[in-house]
């Protein structure tokens, strides 16, 4: 009976042990799952605006970032009206050359994909919409955005629709079909039009709706099948840099037409006014960024001929006698520069021009110059104060008669004088002007008789000046 009861009391502490054995082990088995979660990050790309070389960059370099990091995935929130075709292309490789998963998410509500977005929607790895968000529209333009010569048209046509099927071509025959009339037809769709045709994976609200419904979904990464984990997973962010988002902010054609106007400005101020370095450097850097502007931008040449003619009447006025008409002229050769500079359809993707701002810059340019021609007017107004010259006009008085050559006293200084043609002698103490310089001789009228007959020109008269030209 004592042995009995003996062990009926171990059993609890048994099965006690054998109750924390088995949690010990479940435990470690499920570490490696837990810590895996608790590790697992997508970064989270903003691609807002125009597709341009600092938005080939900024994604480049998010993907780089993802495969060093060992990502889960890399998600780019689109929101594109279009761009430059072959900055897309380069993108589209970069896409699809990527070791990490990438999703393209059309984002936020109003977004579009518009043109060479719908070509990068395609080449994601998966693709989603947000409610109220568009894609389509991709047909190609001219590079000044007319409409392309019906040859050229068919050809460009054929190859970038040659490239949506093929993106397409995973995705079925419906998806296949509106990627070719998106490029044929310019065709567009709205998020639940392009979910019922297999364009995108699925519709969701914000990024952590879109990784949920991701969790879980297959996809190819370098002919090799991939299924996605990105549930609770940890979104990092991946900004723009400084210069990223400078290059981007440029890239629009009211401050490329800024730009270009200071620039030009400031270098003909250091033209005009050689031996400073201010102007010269801010105008060298302004006309350079506008420069990179106006080479990223589709543009009308015929503009920029306007605006380079506008400032050569600017500088012409500053020169030239009929001061006014040429600035006036400049004004209007340079606002309608820059109305022509940039109207074509395909800059639109880029910004619009502001017309006031154009309007404004001119004017203030216009300004600039008549100043500087009202400076130098006056500047040729001036009687000069150095050299014989700058004596003309000046008062004496005379310190030895003139008969008819004497002594005047000028500027503190005795000059040889002689009175004009029909004057006589002009005695000791008469004020006299100055009218012409001959030499070391000067020319002078008779402005007033003395009131009374002074004494001999004494010392105190010279006012201690040295006598010159005697």
């Amino acid at each position: 009976m004592y042995a009995s009861d003996k062990l009926a009391g171990r059993a609890p502490l048994r099965r006690l042990a054998l109750a924390l054995w088995l949690i010990s082990l479940s435990l470690a088995l499920l570490s490696p799952a837990l810590a895996q979660g608790s590790t697992r990050e997508v970064i989270v790309l903003e691609a807002d605006g125009p597709i341009i070389p600092p938005m080939r960059a900024y994604i480049q370099r998010g993907i780089e970032e993802a495969e060093a990091s060992n990502a889960e995935a890399l998600v780019i929130v689109l929101n594109t009206p279009g761009g430059l075709v072959t900055v897309t292309q380069g993108i589209v490789q970069d896409i699809r050359g990527s070791q990490v998963p990438v999703i393209v998410y059309v984002a936020p509500r109003g977004a579009i994909a518009a043109s060479a977005g719908t070509v990068i929607t395609l080449a994601g790895h998966a693709s989603a919409m947000a409610p109220d968000t568009a894609v389509g529209a991709a047909s190609p333009v001219g590079p000044q955005g007319e409409d392309l010569p019906e040859t050229i048209a068919a050809k460009q046509e054929e190859i970038l629709s040659a490239q949506a099927r093929s993106l397409a071509e995973p995705r079925g025959e419906e998806a296949v079909e509106l990627a070719d009339k998106a490029v044929l037809e310019a065709k567009a769709v709205n998020a639940s039009e392009a979910l019922d045709a297999n364009f995108v994976d699925f519709i969701a609200f914000d990024v952590v709706d879109m990784l949920e419904q991701a969790d879980g979904l297959e996809v190819t990464v370098d002919n090799e099948t991939i299924t996605l984990h990105t549930a609770n997973a940890m979104q990092r962010p991946l900004d723009m840099t400084l210069v990223e988002r400078f290059l981007t902010i440029i890239v629009d054609p009211t401050i490329a037409f800024v730009l270009l106007s200071i620039g030009t400005t400031a270098i003909i101020v250091e033209i005009s006014s050689p031996g400073g370095w201010l102007a010269g450097a801010v105008g060298v850097t302004s006309l350079g960024l506008g420069l990179y502007g106006v080479g990223v931008l589709p543009v009308n040449w015929l503009g920029g001929i306007f605006i380079l003619m506008s400032f050569i009447l600017f500088a012409i006025d500053v020169k030239a006698t009929t001061h006014g008409a040429l600035t006036t002229a400049a004004i209007i050769s340079m606002v309608a520069g820059g109305v022509l500079l940039f109207n074509t359809p395909a800059v639109a993707p880029f910004g619009r021009l502001s017309i006031p701002v154009v309007v404004f810059v001119s004017l203030l340019i216009a300004g600039l110059f008549v100043f500087v021609i009202s400076k130098a007017l006056q500047t040729q107004r001036l009687q000069p104060f150095i050299g014989a010259e700058g004596m003309i006009g000046m008062m004496g008085r005379v310190v030895q008669p003139l008969d008819p050559e004497g002594t005047v006293l000028v500027a503190s200084e005795h000059w040889r004088a002689r009175g004009l043609e029909g004057t006589g002698s002009i005695p000791v103490g008469a004020r006299v002007q100055v009218v012409e310089v001959q030499g070391f001789l000067l020319r002078v009228r008779l402005e007033e008789l003395p009131s009374a007959a002074p004494e001999a020109a004494g010392p105190d008269q010279t006012s201690g000046g040295e006598v010159s030209g005697n």
